[in-house]
């Protein structure tokens, strides 16, 4: 058992303080990434328009959300504006010019309120089953990242997995409340509560593993930084450099899952919005069969640099803010006790 030191790396804060400092991040990361993205959408939409009935994905680093064209080329606003543009710094000073600033951070309500509350029980649950595996069980340092990292991630994955499905179910189908509640309890009433985790297994083989290698490479590289530059404490920018770097190399391992997650996630939304049961959709394994067979081993690593892009520098700026929100904390909390003294 290894000796297991008397203060722990949460700095003496609360879970409140966690939530919150996780929270403010989560915030931060939509505000910086959702222009991104929002930018890469309306590119692709004029090589490939959808139409009714078809799904694309929206995802600013934080959360996936699915689109469904309900009539035709209208799908929605902000995603079929007449604009042309020739590349993406054109697409930015256009938008900014014809649109105004708002419509860089069109679908931001939905992210922040399913992303936000998802991001506070990842964070939270990962520091907090940090601290017990090693300063309680007594675990080697190197395991426990790996193993609260996917442990906290699959916690969350769980209780967030039935309302992103209640989400998409209202998003494609226009369903009012009283219709989305007469909808889940037939589909409970017919294939039981298992029903609104639809999707859940490909979510966990791309969130988890992610999970696990992004917060052993950020715990190994601050520490790395740290000894480097000889200081007992990671500073902003050790955080987001070592942010940056961790979600890069996870997201290259895990791209084949995100790959099948994202044609799934595409697929069920198609089949909700076509017929009213949807068929059973093909396993994970099957899926991975199908892409290979159509595109090659290649397939599985489709669209490597736009998710490198848009996940490096999420990363960066939601780990970085979120350390800098437990200093805030850990900072007032050392005063309050120095003021009771």
């Amino acid at each position: 058992m290894a000796e297991r030191p008397a203060v722990s790396p949460s700095g003496g804060i609360t879970p409140v303080q966690q939530m919150l400092a996780s929270g403010t991040g989560a915030l931060l990361t939509s505000l910086f990434v959702t222009p991104l993205d929002v930018v890469k959408i309306r590119l692709q939409s004029q090589s490939a328009p959808f139409y009714q009935g078809k799904c694309f994905l929206y995802c600013n680093g934080l959360m996936d959300h699915l689109y469904v064209c309900q009539n035709g080329m209208r799908c929605t606003t902000w995603y079929n504006s007449p604009t042309r543009f020739s590349g993406t710094l054109d697409a930015f000073v256009k938008i900014l010019r014809y649109e105004g600033v708002r419509s860089l951070w069109s679908g931001l309500p939905p992210t922040l309120v399913m992303a936000v509350p998802a991001t506070m029980i990842y964070f939270t649950s990962y520091d907090q089953l940090r601290d017990f595996l090693h300063y309680r069980m007594g675990c080697h340092e190197n395991q426990v990242p790996l193993v609260a990292g996917g442990l906290a991630r699959l916690g969350a994955v769980t209780v967030i997995s039935p309302l992103e499905l209640i989400r998409t179910k209202m998003q494609s189908r226009q369903l009012s409340y009283r219709e989305l509640r007469v909808c889940i309890t037939s589909a409970v009433a017919q294939d039981g509560w298992v029903s609104l985790w639809r999707g859940w297994g490909p979510t966990v083989l791309r969130d988890v593993p992610f999970s696990a290698l992004y917060w052993f490479s950020y715990e190994l590289v601050k520490r790395q930084l740290c000894q480097g530059y000889e200081v007992s404490e990671s500073t902003f920018m050790m955080s987001f450099t070592a942010g940056a770097f961790s979600g890069a190399v996870a997201a290259l391992m895990t791209l084949p899952f995100d790959v099948v997650k994202t044609r799934r996630q595409i697929q069920l939304g198609e089949m909700e919005m076509l017929t009213g049961s949807p068929k059973k959709p093909l396993s994970t394994l099957h899926m991975m069969r199908k892409i290979c067979a159509e595109s090659g081993y290649r397939g599985l690593f489709a669209g490597l640099l736009p998710r490198l892009i848009k996940v490096a520098p999420a990363c960066a700026v939601m780990i970085s803010s979120y350390e800098f929100g437990k200093t805030f904390f850990e900072r007032l909390n050392r005063e309050r006790v120095l003021q009771r003294m």
